[in-house]
């Protein structure tokens, strides 16, 4: 009977590791309590980032495969999970606050889901050396953007329609879609843009609708990332409870801390600057 029992014991755990990959114990010792409290405090920071902005995850990745020391592909799909959970905590902020707008919002939502689609199962098939130079010219590309402060002109850019319907807003969701899909770091960025100046949206509603195309997105590319071996469980739920964290914070403070958003620029471009650089073999 005991040894029922311990058989019994050991096929759970092996099928634990098969979803999870550690034990609790290989999962906690794997990084140092001053490890974790960064990563825990960079999960906040990234949740409040994706909330209000956008482009957290250019810092989860570095995060993901710096610290935690995942392949950039694994980190690529694991990064989807506190993405997807902490977007469903700001919907729900959002939408108890009445600034979520429904109306027509499938002309957005069905072409993002399938650009995002086809852009995970493209991302699916690099190596770690090619996933490695995709991510650090893309993050080349989004300092660009951060330098030129889109911000700064979405902002003067409030809209009086909730949704403009045009074939073109369907087209630019396709390949906002893809870029999601393929490597996710910067599409709140390009969403802002597209919901506010191309679909006619607010910007109080653009950052709702915008956690809602992330979230609806999000969904078939990490089944995607999973299916083919390249989410770690452990770490991604983790992160998504931090970011969960974040996620509500950055919706009920966002009116009273009216500078973050200039320090979290000023983050975003540090974090760039230095990832891309390591993601480019310039450094380590």
């Amino acid at each position: 009977m005991e040894i029922s029992v311990e058989v019994g014991i050991n096929l759970v755990l092996e099928n634990m590791k098969g979803c999870v990959s550690w034990t609790m114990f290989e999962f906690i010792s794997a990084l140092s309590p001053a490890e974790w409290v960064f990563f825990g405090i960079a999960g906040i920071i990234t949740g409040a980032i994706n909330t209000l902005a956008g482009s957290g995850s250019l810092i989860t990745l570095p995060i993901y495969i710096f610290l935690c020391g995942l392949p950039a592909p694994v980190a690529n799909g694991t990064n989807r999970i506190g993405v997807l959970i902490q977007s469903f905590v700001g919907i729900y902020s959002f939408r108890k606050s009445g600034h979520l707008p429904l109306q027509n919002i499938l002309w957005l939502l069905i072409p993002a889901i399938i650009g995002a689609i086809l852009g995970a199962l493209t991302a699916v098939d690099l190596d770690e050396k090619q996933m490695n130079l995709a991510i650090g010219i893309l993050m080349v590309f989004m300092l660009l953007v951060l330098m030129v402060k889109p911000k700064r002109w979405l902002r003067e850019a409030i809209g009086d329609r909730s949704f403009n319907k045009k074939w073109y807003n369907s087209l630019l969701f396709l390949g906002i879609g893809f870029y999601g899909g393929f490597i996710q770091a910067g599409v709140g960025i390009f969403l802002l843009a597209a919901l506010v100046l191309g679909a006619r949206y607010t910007l109080t509603q653009a950052n709702a609708v915008k956690l809602l195309c992330v979230a609806v997105f999000s969904i078939p590319a990490l089944f995607i990332f999973f299916t083919n071996g390249q989410v770690e469980w452990a770490f991604g739920l983790a992160m998504a409870l931090f970011q969960s964290i974040g996620a509500y914070l950055g919706v009920q403070f966002a009116a009273k801390v009216p500078q973050s958003e200039k320090w979290i620029h000023r983050l975003l471009i540090l974090i760039v600057v230095v990832s891309a650089s390591k993601f480019l073999g310039l450094w380590g």
